[in-house]
């Protein structure tokens, strides 16, 4: 098994993505990429604390390469937005790939290169890469919060459209 450790924004979307991806064994919610140990989410979300709100999911690499889990990642959020995804505005809310190893690093440097080429985006991506330092799983009604919550402002306004659009671009990966 590997993990990878994403930041695209609010949480709860990349989190009701992933979990939908077959390969993928676990997500979880939660903070890096900050100086604040602990973090509660009401101090992420002051933007004071240097964390963004990020997903680590396990996945098994025989099923679902970490290229893949890049292109996936760079399909469902907007890398070109510095420090904001949507009305969603803050530090908190970057996007950003905590790598586990350097060989992680390489792959989403590569993997940016080919977004990059491919024209997807009209704009440069400002995605960051960093090493993972710490990571620190957000609070427990954060985990799979769309699932036990669709019906929720953020969840029906924006979350879902996330969801659909995924279901749509990438329906042969659905577990």
């Amino acid at each position: 098994m590997e993990r990878a450790t994403l930041g695209g924004g609010c949480f709860w979307c990349l989190d009701a993505v992933f979990r939908r991806l077959r390969g993928v064994s676990s997500v979880v919610s939660g903070y890096a990429g900050g100086t604040v140990a602990e973090p509660s989410y009401e101090q992420v979300c002051t933007g004071r604390t240097g964390h963004a709100e990020v997903v680590q999911l396990t996945f098994d690499p025989v099923e679902l390469s970490y290229d893949d889990v890049l292109r996936i990642f760079f399909a469902i959020h907007d890398p070109t937005t510095p420090n904001r995804q949507g009305h969603d505005v803050g530090t908190q809310y970057r996007s950003i790939i905590l790598t586990h190893a350097p060989a992680q690093e390489a792959t989403a440097r590569r993997i940016m290169a080919e977004i990059d080429a491919a024209g997807l985006w009209d704009a440069p991506l400002v995605t960051e890469i960093a090493p993972l330092a710490v990571f620190y799983p957000a609070e427990d009604y954060h985990q799979d919060y769309f699932t036990k919550n669709p019906n929720a402002g953020y969840c029906a306004a924006v979350v879902a459209p996330k969801v659909a659009k995924f279901r749509k671009q990438f329906a042969a990966r659905l577990a």
